[in-house]
């Protein structure tokens, strides 16, 4: 039956899924390997990029200044050879330069187009010391009437000529060799970071996992290497593991004391009950004497259930029968209603003793404190739906709810409430105990006040498939 009057939108909308039940929250956020890796590789990268630009600057005016001195060699050279041989000798001259040296010499014709040599910083500079050392008149070109190639036009006795050789042979920026360094550089460098960072990572990564697990309570899964070569991870791998050492002590002698409290006090308060009954006449004193044994021994429970250290082993259970066999003692008390709206064949994982034992608290919490001021019944709804891989459970009274302000105490071990909710006696320990099972099953718990009154308990459990 589909239940009327929870909404399940928002149900378990308060719970503190990062901080109750371990879940992870939907927010952006950089793990520290990649933190690390980012931040090396800005700075390999910064210095790389720095390093070229350094290299570039200091070869930058050398290598301009060399070119245009190999340039203006050859065509001083060419200009000696053809001013010095006669008209047969200048013919077999031009020939042989063409052809071993790839230099051609030709008129320069006053309708040839050129376009001006230097489109770059370096280019520039060597036309500049090109004219600087052949003089007025010099014209440096990168094609001439669209014949690429490096032109350079010179006179020779008033006459204007075009020399023209191959660029390749002066290549002033080095071609492609500074981009594939940079390309390889930053490709070891981003390798050398991503190293680096999972180094630094990974110590920190394994105590991030071994806390994890003592969070948890299994100690035995949470040492660390004791063993390793650096030596402040190895002093806090061996700090972390005494520690956890002492906290798995200090835990199983709890759990040692808390069952010898329990098995040394239940006997004699047997005894009491016993003798209470044989020997006080008086009725109503006998019951009295009777109710406050029974809450002693109701206390020691409590405490132990608190104290409980070990992970629950979780199976498919039914619901509906949970919900039975905890409201059965319920049916014949007067000041109590309960009203029950489940879906069909809910099953859940979790373990039946343990779930029975949180819904248990969760009504008798609902009975002690959640009665209606108008007609001192303590009206009880449960209600339960699947939503995905959850089964969505509240459990809701018609008191007169708790102070916001309380509300995030309300699980806090001994804590106490105002005495409109604390009028009867106990241990303080109820809906800590709830908690602390419900986060020990994988799921998450949490206490609001309802909208139209009373205070209801939202849990969240795994859903279990139907087999």
């Amino acid at each position: 039956m589909t239940p009327t009057e929870f909404d399940y939108n928002s149900a378990p909308a308060p719970l503190d899924e990062a901080a109750e039940a371990g879940i992870k929250t939907e927010r952006f956020s950089l793990s520290l390997f990649w933190r690390t890796f980012f931040l090396l590789s800005l700075l390999l990268l910064g210095s790389i990029v720095a390093w070229l630009q350094t290299l570039r600057s200091l070869e930058f005016e050398p290598r301009a200044i060399q070119t245009a001195q190999q340039l203006a060699s050859q065509v001083n050279l060419s200009r000696a050879a053809l001013v010095h041989s006669d008209a047969i000798a200048r013919t077999s001259l031009l020939k042989t330069m063409s052809a071993q040296e790839g230099v051609h010499i030709v008129l320069r014709e006053p309708s040839d187009h050129y376009v001006p040599f230097g489109s770059d910083a370096v280019g520039r500079q060597v036309a500049l010391h090109l004219t600087t050392r052949l003089g007025p008149g010099t014209v440096v070109a990168s094609s001439v009437n669209a014949k690429p190639g490096l032109w350079i036009g010179f006179v020779i006795n008033g006459d204007n000529y075009w020399l023209l050789t191959d660029l390749e042979r002066f290549n002033a920026a080095g071609g492609k060799t500074w981009v594939i360094w940079l390309v390889v550089a930053a490709a070891l460098s981003l390798a050398g970071a991503a190293l680096i960072a999972r180094l630094i990572n990974r110590p920190l990564k394994e105590l991030s996992f071994a806390a994890s697990r003592v969070r948890e309570g299994d100690f035995d899964a949470s040492r660390l290497n004791e063993n390793v070569q650096t030596g402040e991870i190895r002093e806090v791998n061996i700090g972390f593991n005494r520690m956890a050492q002492r906290l798995a002590k200090v835990e199983q002698d709890r759990a040692v004391m808390l069952a010898g409290i329990s098995h040394d006090l239940r006997t004699p308060l047997a005894r009491l009950r016993l003798e209470t009954e044989m020997s006080v006449a008086d009725l109503d004193a006998r019951a009295h004497m009777a109710a406050d044994i029974a809450q002693l021994d109701a206390i020691i429970g409590k405490f132990l259930d608190y104290a409980r250290p070990e992970k629950e082993k979780l199976v498919p259970v039914l619901l509906a029968d949970v919900l039975d066999a905890c409201i059965y003692s319920y049916q014949d008390q007067l000041d109590v209603q309960i009203n029950v709206e489940l879906e069909d064949n809910l099953l859940l994982l979790a373990d039946e003793v343990e779930l029975g034992r949180i819904v248990s608290n969760l009504l008798e919490n609902a009975r002690r404190y959640g009665k209606s001021p108008e007609t001192g019944i303590a009206q009880i709804q449960i209600a339960a739906i699947s939503r995905d891989k959850w089964v969505l459970i509240k459990i809701r009274d018609r008191g007169i709810g708790v102070a916001p302000a309380q509300i995030a105490n309300l699980t806090q071990p001994f804590y106490r409430g105002e005495a409109a909710r604390t009028a009867a006696n106990g241990a303080g320990l109820g809906l800590a105990i709830v908690e602390k099972t419900v986060q020990r099953m994988g799921g998450a718990f949490s206490l609001t006040n309802a909208t139209s009154g009373g205070l209801s308990a939202n849990l969240r459990l795994r859903r279990a498939t139907n087999t």
